[in-house]
């Protein structure tokens, strides 16, 4: 994080922002006395003045945001849009810049179009996953989400941050076609197909003519976001689900390798996670169900857990969806190329339309995973380090211990897992810890950066990070002297010359704050 002074020219130009921003919201929706600081900072955070914002405004409409960021350049003030404010391990609803205001959206919660025969929906920022499903549900509709672990968020604001879930769609930044944007001057902008004024194919056509800028306004500061089309999955006649776990940590490696090659031949219709025990036996409750000392947890209770919960060190799920005869196909080419690595004959559960909803393995919205950060006790959090490292079983091993043996200098118990791509795996680590403990106040920021730098050297980025880390990732990427970091700036001081939209996120920085 760049360190910048919460000084009076920040606070002039936020009060004077916040005072005429009522003029457009009304009183009701402007938020600066210090609980509405305190509820909009990061809820997770060891010491979260670093990065308190000034206040905060709710807009509902695309006028209000486009009067809110032209009174916002003309004070200076530095504004932080946010969908619903729920990106919890990656900083919450706080700014990357101490004092910036926070532009909140969650009031634009219109579900806008749900064309069921061409599979897509176009909403609001402030609609949420469980918004989106139970309008689906209402429907009857014959489309299904997909959904992140927890689900509590905003389906706009996760697709443009590239969250992930574990269906057939889960790229959730690979489906978006099409946005509305504000960009940093208030004027209005639609991408792709939807530049043509009665575009019929603005939210299924992704490759329209000229540069494709769906992407770039992804984890990015060049615009606000008011409406966004993201594809949706055609439900299955069928679905059907294997489990496996293995028992050791060192079988990491062999897991990898037995299930890239089956989701690259799309024999597998998602990105299957091998995760480790001690993240599920979080969602089962906190340590002291199983010990109550101090320091790393002994491999004697790990053992214990497992055996408790009848899983292994390692843990997948594979599902896959579609028509029963070609699914069952599929399971039996996948168990017969797997059924060598384990002792017992591998079994598979078959749900079809008319059982239970809840057993579809659909993308169903919950809050479980948060669960995970009771593990300690005390007042929980978790930050997350999410590296992007190549489908190979060698080199996700190598990363898993080199990872262990850093939590294990931290004194923290290690959860990882390692999401198979065909191609890419994704290795999202969840540091655990209770913000009441002074040890852990040291020891975690201090991780991550070691996380960082060890990931960079061996040569992985990470795909997302924290608002704390944001800079420190930004400067891994040094091809040819950090090129893109000057290539975002331009096209940063371009958009937005008075630097008014996000200071410092994914550690994009306008001219007049970039570090030195």
């Amino acid at each position: 994080m760049q360190v910048l002074a919460f000084d009076a020219d920040v606070r002039r130009a936020a009060a004077l922002f916040l005072g005429r921003a009522a003029g457009v919201v009304g009183a009701d929706c402007v938020f600066g006395r210090n609980d509405d600081r305190d509820a909009y900072s990061d809820a997770l955070a060891f010491d979260p003045s670093l990065h308190a914002p000034a206040g905060a405004v709710a807009a509902e409409t695309v006028e209000e945001i486009q009067a809110l960021l032209r009174i916002a350049n003309e004070c200076g003030a530095p504004l932080w849009p946010i969908s619903r404010g729920k990106n919890f391990g990656y900083g919450g609803s706080a700014p990357a810049l101490r004092g910036t205001v926070v532009l909140d959206l969650s009031r634009m919660r219109r579900i806008l179009e749900i064309d069921e025969k061409l599979g897509y929906c176009v909403v609001e920022p402030g609609v949420g996953f469980f918004d989106l499903y139970e309008r689906l549900q209402e429907m009857g509709s014959p489309l299904w989400l997909s959904v992140p672990g927890n689900a509590w968020g905003s389906v706009a604001g996760n697709a443009l941050e590239r969250g992930a879930g574990p269906q057939p769609y889960g790229d959730h930044g690979a489906q978006i076609c099409g946005l509305e944007l504000v960009l940093p001057d208030g004027s209005l902008l639609r991408t792709g197909a939807g530049a043509m004024a009665n575009s019929k194919t603005w939210n299924v056509a992704r490759n329209a003519y000229g540069p494709g800028w769906d992407q770039i306004f992804c984890q990015s500061n060049f615009g606000v976001v008011t409406k966004l089309g993201l594809w949706l999955m055609p439900a299955p006649e069928a679905t059907m689900t294997m489990q496996l776990s293995l028992p050791q940590a060192d079988d990491l490696g062999r897991g990898v390798d037995m299930l890239y090659p089956l989701r690259q031949r799309g024999l597998i219709d998602h990105d299957p996670a091998w995760v480790s025990y001690v993240g599920i036996a979080s969602f089962v409750g906190p340590r002291s169900q199983w010990y109550e000392g101090d320091g790393l947890l002994p491999e004697e209770i790990g053992r214990r857990i497992r055996s408790e919960l009848g899983i292994g060190w390692w843990n997948a799920e594979l599902n896959f969806y579609g028509p029963e005869p070609v699914i069952a196909a599929k399971v039996a080419v996948v168990k017969a190329a797997l059924q060598h690595h384990f002792p017992q004959p591998l079994a598979h559960t078959v749900w079809r339309q008319g059982d239970p909803f809840a057993n579809s393995k659909a993308g169903i919205p919950g809050t479980r995973d948060m669960t995970m950060i009771g593990w300690y006790g005390g007042r929980g959090g978790h930050i997350g380090f999410s590296p992007l490292l190549p489908a190979n079983g060698a080199l996700a091993g190598e990363q898993f211990q080199r990872t262990r043996r850093r939590y294990e200098a931290a004194g923290i118990d290690y959860y990882g897992a390692f999401a198979v791509g065909a191609r890419t795996i994704v290795n999202i680590n969840e540091i655990l810890y209770d913000r009441d403990r002074p040890e852990m106040a040291k020891a975690v920021p201090a991780l991550m950066s070691s996380l960082i730098a060890d990931a960079a050297e061996a040569g992985y980025c990470e795909y997302r990070t924290h608002i704390e880390q944001m800079d420190a990732v930004a400067a891994t990427f040094d091809f040819n002297d950090h090129a893109m970091r000057r290539l975002n700036g331009r096209l940063k001081d371009m958009l937005d010359p008075n630097g008014i939209l996000a200071p410092g996120k994914q550690g994009i920085w306008p001219k007049r704050l970039r570090p030195r």
